[in-house]
């Protein structure tokens, strides 16, 4: 399943709850407009839609770099203004003062960051590199700054004297330790090594998010022999000729690259050969020795990142990464991921076992591959639980799933209710707006949806925000959900797998994360929490879509209306445990690799990546050839330019709070409005609090149990 976030980026200035990627933009349009002079540049002042909503139909690209400039002007103009105050620090004139500042950047900053990753082009490609390195010297200028450190510090010693509410009491621990965290303790000479480092860092992630875009649009796979496609059903076929036209490449048919290793189509492919250039085509898709293969790029990051938390005081990347998450340390994490990594992989063992056989049942004539797993599992599954993902696809047709399943979900659980919007202009034709109104009828937030794959969107799904709620600033969420399911033909249904249903079920426990915040500062509000805390919400909403009053809900036949079978419905619940060994391994490759790179010290040569990889998968002991890493670290964009940096671990860390808590929900009576109230009124809406253990302690009662993550798995543990 893709469980993506960029909600949290690596590189991202937070002031006035500003979260500005220094790495992609992308509008809507192109179309030649009037010069800047003959215009008001739309992202310079706030937009008179409903909940500020961008103004799409007026935003062009040449409106992002001047407004980049003038935001970035005016909120050093801002902060020098509280760093040479002459009155004494207070909390007011120093902490919600640098709320209140740059409010003009974080409109430009989330307009670029959301639009780049759905919808980019080659012009704002290029101002994505220009623009990465000026905004962390743009950081680095305020969390670098002397005399205003010295303020907030001020303030921040006389603390218990303050007496403050508690979010005020929090923002300040926050800014103190962000400083801090950010070097505002070194001396001069360390300072300007660290903006050195601090701006190549930008820099090379917004190169490799370019060279991961173009690569992988240019590792689809293409055939002019349908034969070569046997086993896709006759809408594959039809999609995959669209996107080859699409591409200029008539009579031939495509199939673009998903983010992960494994791709969709490996579940149907028939012929062996097909799979394997498949699987090839994306497992070497940034590893061809052009432009864009990515090696000579994350090696060079890993070793800036290692530089700096040296000279920070660090021991390693990971160790200055972790210390305001909830895990803390990378002993903590290593030593969860160590609990996983033997059951994960035994179990991945009698999986393969399992498959071998029936290949040789079927006198296959060769051992299992990666690239054979996707394409005999079915049959596994097929044979012990009588389901084939094919009779699930007509239950699960987009629209529906959306407004008779998440929404619905979201209605039961917190009473909030929907309309769509078609005068609220959209970035992109495929995207749809909804105005969402509370229990009591009150407008709460507007959300955006946009579910399929185009060849200039980043891969995987996603959820962030436009506009962010905060009564400091009087703001109102604008919250949008993307994905990269495949497009059907013109006037076909968009037919989804249960695991692009679970994916839509993810996102949206972020989006009602943003939607019910409820917090003064900005800084603090909503998803602004840790990375290994921010996927509960996610991952929690995912347990709804097989809840059985929710799935008999929106699983309807597209063609008959009729509902899903009761019986199939009992399949799915019996398959869930099924393949789990191998889809547990996958994720834990990915976060044994992202600890690897991320605990090297800054005395360790330049790594070449592939031979690390392979000697930290064998030494984390998850080097089963059948089964590899969901990311190689070539194209592992989670880790090298999404915030993700030592944070992989954060969706299994969170996969154990999120099976803990529902666990709450059983035993409390599952789907009901008391439930749903107390769980958004004491985990959605809080924002970042800082304790998160306490927390979950306070809406659990007690600390979270790893047993339910592993029981729902099917996962068996050594006696």
């Amino acid at each position: 399943m893709s469980r993506h976030l960029s909600i949290v980026l690596a590189g991202a200035l937070v002031i006035g709850a500003v979260s500005v990627s220094t790495w992609s933009a992308g509008p809507m349009t192109t179309t030649q407009t009037p010069s800047p002079a003959a215009r008001p540049n739309p992202l310079l002042s706030p937009s008179p839609l409903p909940f500020g909503a961008p103004p799409f139909d007026k935003i062009t690209n040449g409106d992002f770099k001047p407004a980049f400039e003038a935001g970035m002007k005016a909120q050093i103009a801002e902060v020098a203004a509280i760093a040479d105050n002459p009155a004494p620090p207070t909390f007011d004139n120093t902490l919600v003062a640098l709320e209140k500042s740059g409010q003009t950047l974080t409109r430009v900053g989330m307009v670029f960051n959301g639009l780049s990753s759905a919808n980019t082009n080659p012009t704002l490609q290029a101002l994505q590199e220009e623009v990465a390195p000026k905004l962390a010297a743009h950081e680095d200028a305020i969390f670098l700054n002397g005399k205003l450190f010295k303020r907030v510090e001020a303030v921040y010693g006389r603390r218990a004297a303050l007496k403050l509410d508690p979010q005020s009491d929090r923002l300040l621990e926050y800014y103190y330790k962000r400083f801090v965290h950010s070097g505002a303790k070194l001396a001069d000479a360390d300072k300007t090594t660290l903006k050195a480092l601090n701006e190549q860092e930008a820099s090379l992630m917004a190169k490799f998010i370019n060279q991961l875009l173009a690569a992988t649009k240019a590792g689809a796979l293409v055939t002019s022999n349908a034969a070569d496609l046997a086993g896709l059903s006759k809408d594959e076929l039809q999609s995959a000729s669209l996107d080859a036209k699409g591409r200029g490449l008539d009579g031939k048919w495509l199939i673009p690259l998903q983010n992960t290793t494994q791709q969709p189509m490996l579940g149907s492919l028939s012929v062996r050969a097909t799979r394997e250039k498949l699987f090839a085509a994306s497992w070497n898709r940034t590893e061809h020795g052009d432009a864009n293969d990515t090696r000579d790029t994350i090696a060079k990051l890993a070793v800036l990142r290692a530089k700096r938390a040296a000279l920070l005081g660090f021991p390693n990347h990971a160790a200055w990464s972790l210390e305001n998450q909830m895990a803390k340390t990378p002993a903590t994490v290593e030593q969860f991921l160590g609990r996983l990594v033997p059951p994960a992989v035994a179990n991945a063992r009698r999986e393969a076992g399992d498959i071998q056989a029936l290949v040789d049942r079927q006198k296959g004539g060769f051992t299992l591959a990666p690239y054979d797993w996707d394409f005999y599992a079915e049959q596994v599954r097929k044979a012990k639980y009588d389901l084939n993902s094919t009779e699930l696809a007509p239950y699960f047709e987009l629209n529906r799933v959306l407004q008779d399943g998440v929404f619905y979900a979201a209605h039961e659980l917190y009473g909030i209710t929907f309309k769509e919007r078609h005068d609220i202009p959209a970035y992109q034709p495929d995207v749809r707006v909804f105005e969402v109104s509370d229990a009591d009828g009150k407008p709460l937030a507007l959300f955006y949806c946009d579910y399929f794959k185009r060849d200039n969107k980043n891969g995987g799904a996603w959820m962030d925000t436009f506009t962010q709620q905060s009564t400091l600033l009087g703001g109102r969420p604008v919250v949008y959900n993307v994905g990269n399911f495949a497009k059907p033909a013109p006037g076909q249904p968009a037919l989804l797998s249960y695991d692009d249903v679970t994916t839509m079920f993810h996102e949206f426990g972020h989006a009602l994360n943003g939607m019910f915040a409820n917090s003064t500062y900005p800084t603090l509000s909503g998803a602004n929490v840790a990375r290994d805390f921010v996927e509960l919400p996610s991952q929690i909403n995912e347990h709804w879509a097989l809840y059985p009053k929710v799935l008999s809900h929106f699983a309807v036949h597209y063609k008959t209306g009729q509902p899903m079978p009761q019986a199939l419905a009992d399949k799915i619940r019996n398959a869930e445990t099924f393949n789990q060994g191998y889809a547990l391994t996958e994720v834990l490759g990915a976060a044994e690799l992202d600890m690897a790179w991320h605990t090297l010290a800054a005395s360790a040569p330049v790594q070449h990546p592939d031979a690390f990889e392979t000697e930290a998968l064998k030494k984390a002991g998850v080097d089963f050839a059948p089964v590899p890493p969901r990311y190689r670290s070539s194209y592992f964009l989670h880790i090298w330019a999404n915030g993700y940096d030592a944070g992989y671990y954060a969706y299994l860390w969170a996969e154990m709070l999120d099976n803990d808590a529902f666990q709450w929900f059983v035993e409390n009576g599952g789907l009901t409005r008391a439930n749903g109230d107390r769980f958004r009124n004491m985990i959605l809406s809080r924002g970042n609090v800082g304790d998160y253990a306490k927390l979950y302690r306070e809406f659990r009662g007690k600390d979270p149990s790893i047993e339910w993550m592993l029981k729902r798995r099917g996962i068996v543990t050594a006696k």
